[in-house]
């Protein structure tokens, strides 16, 4: 299970099975009910990342993380944006090409294989970046941070969302508790997780003003159910993608998730930041 330790590897194996497994937006949702959808659910998560990044006509966006593309489609269709979309996945990065495509956003939208951590565009390219839930993968939220400043033009916006720790999580525990952390790194892969004042500082650190800290964790929580509603209904083609052991992780994370939710331990946050 090496691939677990490399998002490349990691989000190459599971593309197509988290078709099956989170809908067509890799991403929690935002829950304005509890029995509402999962796609109504993530696609009012874009919605609120947008509207507090306050996207708009002909901006140049970049997304960083960009899975197989569906929130950057969204926000070129809806807000008229140029987006430019970043991953380490080339599979990923292939079906995100498909799907701009096949909406007809192919001129309004791209993707290339790039590190978020390190993405070689030029400086003051951007008007907005958007990080949407990959910012737990990548080890060096200092280096996200910087890259993410240093391509913003004065007065740009930066708007990241992810799952966070709640409260600091010491080695000494993690090592404590393998029945809960090793089903998470083998399904979600492995995830360097910090808190919101972290994410803070370190945006800050890297010359941003933070505007708003925004803790959405109550509404995020009902995805986990659905994630594993899901799993049911699509047992046989996700084991078709992941073999049963994949099968076996992700199920046992859902509990996991929701163990360390209810604990407020993890939780779900949001945060906007100005150039």
């Amino acid at each position: 299970m090496a691939h677990a330790d490399d998002p490349v590897l990691h989000y190459d194996m599971i593309n197509r099975a988290w078709q099956y497994l989170l809908g067509e937006d890799f991403h929690y949702g935002y829950f304005q009910a509890e029995d509402e959808s999962l796609k109504s659910a993530t696609e009012n998560l874009t919605s609120l990342m947008a509207e507090k990044g306050a996207f708009g006509l002909d901006q140049s966006v970049l997304d960083v993380g960009c899975g197989i593309g569906n929130p950057v489609c969204q926000l070129a269709a809806r807000y008229g944006c140029r987006v430019t979309g970043i991953s380490t996945s080339g599979e990923g990065v292939e079906l995100a090409v498909r799907r701009a495509r096949d909406k007809g956003l192919s001129d309004r939208v791209s993707f290339r294989v790039a590190d978020g951590m390190d993405n070689n565009l030029p400086d003051a390219s951007f008007d907005r970046v958007w990080v949407m839930e990959s910012s737990h993968l990548m080890p060096r939220k200092d280096r996200l941070l910087g890259e993410c400043a240093r391509v913003m033009r004065p007065g740009a916006r930066l708007v990241l969302c992810d799952i966070m720790l709640r409260r600091e999580l010491p080695l000494a525990e993690v090592l404590s508790r393998p029945r809960d952390f090793v089903p998470l790194h083998y399904a979600f892969g492995h995830a360097k997780m910090e808190t919101m004042d972290t994410y803070a500082r370190l945006a800050e650190r890297a010359g941003l003003r933070v505007n708003d800290l925004i803790d959405i964790s109550d509404r995020a929580y009902p995805t986990i159910a659905q994630w594993r509603r899901k799993l049911e209904a699509n047992e046989a083609q996700v084991r078709a993608q992941i073999g049963d052991q994949g099968v076996a992780h992700f199920r046992a994370s859902c509990d996991v998730l929701a163990k360390v939710w209810n604990e407020r331990l993890f939780g779900y946050g949001l945060m906007v930041a100005c150039k």
